[in-house]
């Protein structure tokens, strides 16, 4: 007899089958196809180890289900899912096999709510299960050889997870303006780099680092002296005057600094102090192991303690390494000063 008849029964409310050998049944997934009223299920079967969804796909109407196999087999997770109006599942003297697709059962028959679960012959605790040495509890071997893994990568991708999340804020609240800075210089020197003419490409002779604090010696000494002498004229990048409006003040600085021939810094000890002008030192000092030219200036308008400067490893550095310029407090040395600064940051073909 051919069960897959049965699939045409649609209005059915009841089936019985009673120790049914199903090894010669060619279409074992149809048997209950389309019997999506059929509300109460008892089923012994000889020869069925592997139960799924596509036994129970049109099942949704099932209310009790009885199984009684006579082999040792294995039930998938998705077996239960069709069933949405489930409230009694018997599994009478049920022996699985002892795998972990097997080790969903004991969790979903104690924590689930919707459906009473019950095997006859056994407790929860005491389901069986079959190894090739014979038998152990399902819920035991499950621990030994499929929970522990589960927890170990819960465990692990969690603390990965963190880890990972906290050096992430980490390096923002330490280092989120360094960052931004780093990716800024990776695209201007990219796209240098790409420019098959170096020459004649910067927008600016000199960008000058400098503490709001000291603009009036900016505004009053070095503009004067620097773009008001000529020719050729040097042309300077101020923050106060030439940064892009609205631009992110970190971009603006990475740019200014990449479209300028020179880099000159002011330092004072209201420069030492600053946030933005230690910013602009450790770019400055990037472009200058980067390209390894001659692009840093650096000019001291005051004395500054040597414990000071001891704090700013990397400008105490530069002091060691680099030829650098003291503004003079003696008038009559200002222009040997400006000379000597002009000279430095003009172009090559104008000295």
């Amino acid at each position: 007899m051919d069960l897959t008849d049965l699939n045409q029964l649609v209005n059915l409310k009841s089936l019985i089958l009673f120790n049914v050998d199903l090894s010669h049944q060619s279409g074992l997934d149809m048997i209950f196809h389309n019997l999506s009223n059929l509300e109460y299920l008892y089923v012994s079967l000889w020869s069925v180890t592997f139960f799924n969804k596509d036994l129970t796909r049109d099942l949704q109407s099932l209310k009790v289900l009885y199984l009684h196999a006579n082999d040792v087999f294995s039930v998938m997770e998705n077996f239960v899912e069709p069933l949405k109006n489930l409230q009694y599942l018997i599994m009478d003297k049920a022996l699985l096999y002892c795998i972990c697709d097997n080790a969903w059962i004991t969790n979903w028959a104690k924590y689930q709510q919707s459906v009473q679960v019950y095997f006859p012959g056994s407790s929860l605790e005491s389901l069986p299960c079959k190894t090739s040495h014979g038998k152990q509890f399902l819920h035991k071997y499950a621990q030994d050889h499929c929970l522990t893994d589960i927890d170990f990568l819960l465990f692990a991708s969690t603390s990965l997870g963190l880890v990972f999340f906290m050096l992430v804020v980490l390096l923002h609240q330490l280092a989120g303006d360094y960052l931004l800075a780093f990716f800024h210089i990776a695209r201007a020197w990219v796209e240098e780099a790409m420019r098959a003419n170096r020459k004649g490409h910067y927008h600016f002779d000199v960008f000058v680092s400098y503490c709001g604090k000291d603009e009036r010696w900016v505004v009053d000494e070095l503009l004067p002296n620097l773009e008001k002498r000529g020719p050729p004229f040097l042309r300077l990048c101020l923050h106060s005057r030439d940064f892009e409006l609205g631009k992110d003040i970190v971009e603006n600085i990475t740019d200014s600094l990449y479209r300028s021939r020179h880099t000159l810094c002011l330092v004072s000890r209201n420069y030492l102090r600053s946030k933005w002008c230690s910013l602009e030192m450790r770019l400055a000092t990037y472009r200058l192991l980067a390209e390894h030219r001659d692009v840093l200036v650096l000019v001291f308008l005051e004395k500054v303690p040597h414990q000071l400067l001891n704090v700013h490893h990397r400008l105490s550095r530069l002091v060691k390494t680099q030829t650098y310029i003291d503004w003079p407090q003696d008038p009559a040395l200002h222009n040997a000063f400006w000379d000597r600064l002009w000279t430095k940051l003009a172009p090559e073909t104008a000295t």
